[in-house]
């Protein structure tokens, strides 16, 4: 028997809200225990210098990837302050939480995604956090897969089979971050993973510009608003949505130009509908409809969202707390199982989830 390790997995996520920090005892296979979580948000300087860093990875030139000594300024000093503000969340998880984890697994923080140039940045140094807190780290998930010809993304969808292997019937487990991404499991161990488009970036952003808050609470303000469908349309005429699985995107992917003219509540419920449409786009190109729809992420906390994720994919919606699963760490867990799994030389990615060439074993190990 393999076995149990007791590992902490770290996220931070596209909606650039703040670290999840979870713990797991775990073979990196089918078992998996939840054993803690922990949220610290960033403040909004934080916020400010990681948006930035996302506008400077725009706008550097590709070739400028390849030294980190060249990167932009803003991406160099954002990856400081995702270092530090890692630690920092580690050591209130430990004043939190009388655990003892021998391994974790640091996903860093996603400031450009460009998968058709070979190119995916996760920012923060996972040797440095090695050191800082006496503890192997795992990292660098996304450059094996890339290197053998994937996406590099998304990474979850072998820990979504594992933590639904219980579960009866066709699911899909769709995981609402800044950017959304499926998991479809049809049965008899057939798996399909995909991004599906924007998952809360679009309607986070929106919301902060238009009436200064950081994210629409429980849907509300979309629920004020109507959906405009000429600029959903508009929206959904992207190339990307006519793309078979697997695939992947960056954040900053789509233009929110068609809703620009809208009032703030129109403008919610258009791009809300637009997170919700493209998910459904995806399950009809990808040819694997599920019976259920298990939503984790932050995502499922806005009702309006819900409600048109119901309407647009037309199965039964459910929040996946109620099997549960730690809805709002759960990509935490994720890579601390992907971190097991490194180590233990098994697949975190294979070619129906990112479409690399051969099952792959993502991460590099990193000892203090």
């Amino acid at each position: 028997m393999t076995k149990l390790q007791t590992v902490l997995g770290l996220m931070s996520g596209t909606s650039l809200d703040g670290i999840d920090v979870a713990a797991i005892e775990t073979d990196g296979e089918g078992v998996i225990r939840s054993l803690g979580q922990f949220y610290a948000p960033y403040d909004d300087a934080a916020r400010q210098l990681l948006q930035a860093s996302l506008a400077a990875a725009q706008n550097a030139a590709l070739a400028d990837w390849g030294d980190a000594d060249s990167w932009p300024e803003a991406v160099r000093r954002a990856g400081m302050l995702v270092n530090a503000a890692h630690i920092d969340a580690i050591s209130k998880f430990r004043a939190a939480h009388d655990l003892d984890f021998t391994l974790v697994g640091f996903h860093g923080q996603t400031v450009l995604h460009r998968p058709d140039a070979g190119i995916s940045v996760q920012i923060g140094d996972p040797q440095r956090l090695a050191s800082q807190i006496d503890c192997s780290v795992v990292g660098q998930f996304r450059l094996a897969d890339i290197a053998n010809g994937g996406q590099g993304a998304p990474l979850a969808p072998l820990f979504h089979a594992a933590r639904a292997q219980d579960q009866s019937g066709a699911l899909g487990v769709l995981n609402l971050g800044g950017v959304a991404n499926i998991t479809l499991l049809a049965g008899s161990g057939k798996i399909c993973a995909f991004d599906t488009g924007p998952g809360n970036a679009l309607i986070d952003d929106w919301v902060r510009a238009k009436i200064g808050r950081t994210y629409d609470a429980d849907g509300a303000l979309a629920r004020k608003g109507h959906v405009d469908t000429e600029a959903l349309q508009r929206l959904l005429s992207h190339p990307f949505f006519e793309r078979p699985p697997p695939k992947s995107l960056d954040r900053l992917a789509f233009d929110p130009a068609p809703v620009m003219a809208l009032s703030p509540e129109d403008g919610a419920a258009t791009l809300t509908a637009f997170t919700a449409a493209a998910v459904a786009r995806g399950v009809q190109i990808a040819g694997h409809t599920p019976e259920r729809l298990i939503v984790c992420g932050g995502g499922r906390h806005n009702l309006a969202l819900m409600d048109a994720l119901r309407a647009h994919v037309g199965v039964d919606v459910q929040n996946c707390d109620a099997l549960g699963w730690a809805g709002d760490a759960l990509e935490a867990e994720a890579f601390a199982w992907l971190a097991v799994r490194h180590c233990r030389g098994l697949p975190t990615s294979v070619p129906e989830t990112t479409g690399v060439s051969r099952p792959t074993v993502g991460g590099r190990k990193y000892d203090p």
